[in-house]
């Protein structure tokens, strides 16, 4: 089972639906069971991952690695590859975890067409599973469209009114997507081809060639990925799908499209985006750019939350507003920003797929979601009350809960690079808190005035038992989230040191299969002095990967080396270098220095360096990942 957990936690949802298909669509009841039991069983599959991955958190690249290149489709290349690191751990884990509750949800929601629903959603299962575990990236594309269908289907067969008009809006919006991600996969592919000979779709291969383009081939290949995975993200403006695909969906589809579907989008910017294109990543009108329709994004979806009169429309553009901290996070490019990211994409799946479910339970008693009909339902579902205002606290980042921690670090990674992000960025926290508590006030509290509300039950056991993992996890999250950081360290200080060769105190990617030293995570290394002058940074940046211990016996940076603050030298050298007397005093020191003729022919050499160290670095990241993986029972 260990050498094939990945395949086994894949193929689980599979087979359930491949069962269902065997039974007569009339026994309702059977179907209603054997769907839930793949649900809960796919989720427990999953939890020996839990302990196997733990012990392997600290090693590079990616880990339970099944299949092997070329062995699918050998003529072109193509292998059924699959492999986790700590990032698509911790997806899988909420994938599993959102899927069982979402079908769970569904008993009493789902009356037509039963058999179908609970196939169609098993595949769904599956497709997203093989998202962020794929290897290959001909396996991905597979996966990512296969993931498309069911979620069509769903939409559009179980929606509400406007059904029609919004599975076909998705479908589109992310086929467009799709297509502009394909044509810079074949690019990368013919491009493989042409400097090692081999044709492959193998992604540890890809990250040593990816990098090497340049030029204008670079930049539109970047923004082919970045408009793909900007779409199923949404970023602004590429947002107007979700509000109909969420409004018009069943409780369980929206639940697994915010929580799961989403995140696929801010996956594949971290997974593909910055590894390779890690030039383009750091050229700062691209990231600014980014970073503006993120900040634009975190405004936008708040201002219009508070604007709704329909609870779930108002619960969609707030999964606008969230994403675009998580995107802002992952272009801070920065430990702290990126691992804010990748936890606040888990929060945002724990908290905004609580809210769906919150506002699907009241639509099944009502068949409705005006604010306006309700009105003091805290008096006659006092459990389902309190359960809502513990999920609007995670949502809207109440210390103690999640959605603080995620939104912190966010922030705080964002500060570090730039004050004027995080000020923007600021507000959007502000209006969360808006927009939420004003909801609550509306449906909760007050006298009960609309006599269709007095009789309302409150929740039932099977309706409990969907809340209580997520409440359990945002108080996990809240109060003790250093495994979470642990769990992320390894791989986002890695991409870090790939995309940014410079970042003080982290070092290039390590091998994975060799042991690394200072073994307790615990044990936190003192953050080396960030460098002085670019000419210091020469012996590190242009030697070979031999010459620079890439394969060193050195342990990746500990997340609280790496999230440790800049020195106090360094942050004065920075201030200085923003006041303007000092600027003043520079340039007359400038223009008396007899060596200023030589100036441009420094800054040439220094471009070339951070180019030559980039494509070091990601040649080193490429041969982590490809790395071994271990033997079965080893620690």
């Amino acid at each position: 089972m260990y050498n094939h957990i990945l395949s086994i936690i894949l193929f689980t949802p599979l087979v359930g639906a491949i069962l269902l298909m065997l039974l007569p669509k009339e026994n309702k009841d059977a179907i209603r069971w054997i769907g839930n039991i793949f649900g809960i069983l796919g989720f427990a599959v999953s939890l020996p991952l839990i302990p196997w991955f733990w012990a392997l958190k600290d090693r590079a690249g990616f880990q339970f690695v099944e299949g092997a290149p070329n062995n699918w489709i050998p003529t072109i290349g193509a292998g059924y590859v699959i492999g986790i690191d700590g990032i698509s751990f911790l997806l899988i884990m909420l994938t599993t975890l959102l899927g069982a509750i979402s079908i769970l949800s569904s008993w009493n929601a789902i009356q037509e067409r039963v058999k179908e629903y609970y196939v169609w959603f098993l595949v769904l299962q599956t497709g997203m599973l093989g998202v962020f575990m794929a290897n290959d990236m001909f396996l991905f594309f597979v996966f990512w469209e296969a993931m498309l269908v069911p979620m069509y289907l769903l939409i559009g067969i179980w929606g509400g009114p406007r059904k029609l008009y919004a599975a076909i809006k998705f479908f589109l919006y992310t086929l467009f997507g799709s297509v502009l991600m394909l044509l810079g996969i074949l690019f990368l592919y013919f491009h493989h081809h042409t400097l090692t000979g081999v044709y492959t779709f193998y992604l540890p291969d890809l990250y040593a060639t990816a990098p090497k383009i340049s030029g204008p081939a670079a930049i539109w290949l970047f923004f082919a990925f970045f408009v793909g995975f900007a779409i199923k993200v949404p970023m602004f403006p590429f947002h107007t799908w979700l509000p109909d695909a969420h409004v018009e969906a069943p409780t369980a589809g929206s639940v697994i499209l915010a929580g799961v579907l989403l995140k696929m989008g801010t996956y594949g910017l971290i997974r593909f985006s910055l590894p390779f294109f890690p030039a383009v990543s750091m050229t700062p009108w691209v990231r600014q750019f980014v970073i503006v329709l993120s900040l634009i994004g975190i405004i936008y979806g708040a201002l219009v939350s508070l604007m709704q009169k329909d609870m779930k429309k108002l619960v969609a553009y707030s999964s606008v507003s969230h994403l675009g901290f998580c995107t802002l996070g992952i272009f801070a490019l920065s430990p702290l920003g990126l691992s804010g990211s990748v936890l606040q994409q888990v929060n945002h799946g724990i908290s905004t797929g609580a809210l769906f479910l919150i506002v699907g339970i009241l639509y099944e008693r009502r068949h409705t979601r005006e604010i306006a009909e309700y009105g003091g339902i805290s008096n006659v579902m006092p459990v389902y009350a309190t359960i809502t205002l513990i999920m609007f606290m995670s949502s809207m980042g109440l210390p103690l809960l999640n959605g603080f921690v995620g939104e912190f670090t966010i922030l705080q990674g964002t500060f570090m690079e730039n004050k004027v992000w995080a000020a923007w960025a600021v507000p959007g926290v502000i209006l969360a808190a808006a927009y939420l508590l004003w909801l609550y006030q509306r449906v909760f509290f007050g006298k009960v005035n609309n006599p269709k509300n007095e009789g309302l039950l409150d929740l039932s056991g099977r309706e409990l038992a969907t809340f209580i993992p997520l409440v359990l996890i945002a108080f996990w999250i809240g109060l003790y989230p250093k495994p979470f950081f642990q769990i992320l360290a390894t791989p986002v200080n890695n991409l870090v040191a790939t995309v940014r060769p410079d970042y003080p105190g982290l070092t290039k990617p390590v091998v994975a299969a060799q042991p690394a030293l200072n073994a307790n995570p615990d044990a936190a290394t003192p953050l080396p002095e960030p460098p002085k002058s670019p000419a210091a940074q020469t012996p590190s940046t242009t030697a070979s990967p031999a010459e620079t211990g890439v394969t060193e016996t050195r342990p990746p940076v500990r997340v609280e080396q790496a999230f440790r603050p800049a020195s106090s030298e360094h942050i004065s050298n920075r201030s200085r270098a923003s006041s303007p007397a000092a600027q003043a005093a520079d340039q007359k020191a400038e223009r008396s220095s007899p060596s200023r003729a030589n100036r441009g022919s420094f800054d040439s050499g220094a471009q070339k360096r951070r180019a030559s160290a980039q494509d070091d670095n990601s040649k080193a990241f490429a041969d982590a990942m490809n790395s071994p993986a271990p033997a079965a029972g080893s620690k």
